[in-house]
């Protein structure tokens, strides 16, 4: 299963669209209460809205850094060396990327669609990672069906 042009968009893809939060999720894990990370994470000037909100997006953190992190650098390694062990991990990173993000694109709907907008609110602020997510779980899951394009 040698990696495709497809496959390379795709790698390049996720790592544009979540170089950024997990570079974000750094600075929110080394100071979880600094105005940095608050402007980092919920926006410029903005406070949490309640300790809630600081633990789930703590618990994001976490949980991207122990689970989705290693899932996606070694399922990407995987599809372009070209093993099936890639693609069943690269697409599990999908899954995990669709799942949350969706859940998110919901639930904070209420909070950050008003002041971003749609375009921007469906694109780069959730929308990307959940189209990823979609990709490369549908793309991981034909290939391992042994259709290749």
């Amino acid at each position: 299963m040698q990696p495709t042009l497809v496959t390379w968009a795709l790698v390049a893809f996720g790592l544009i669209t979540n170089l950024t939060l997990v570079t974000i999720y750094l600075v929110f894990l080394r100071s979880p209460h600094s105005q940095r990370s608050k402007d980092l994470m919920i926006g410029p000037g903005k406070d949490w809205r309640d300790k809630t909100h600081f633990r789930l997006n703590l618990g994001f953190a976490w949980s991207d850094f122990l689970f989705f992190v290693p899932l996606f650098v070694s399922g990407s390694i995987g599809v372009l060396l070209g093993y099936t062990w890639g693609y069943v991990l690269f697409g599990a990173a999908g899954a995990c990327s669709l799942y949350i993000n969706i859940i998110l694109w919901f639930t904070e709907k209420k909070y950050v669609y008003p002041t971003l907008g749609a375009l921007k609110y469906f694109t780069y602020y959730w929308g990307f990672f959940v189209y990823w997510g979609m990709l490369a779980l549908a793309y991981s899951v034909v290939r391992i069906s042994g259709i290749e394009f």
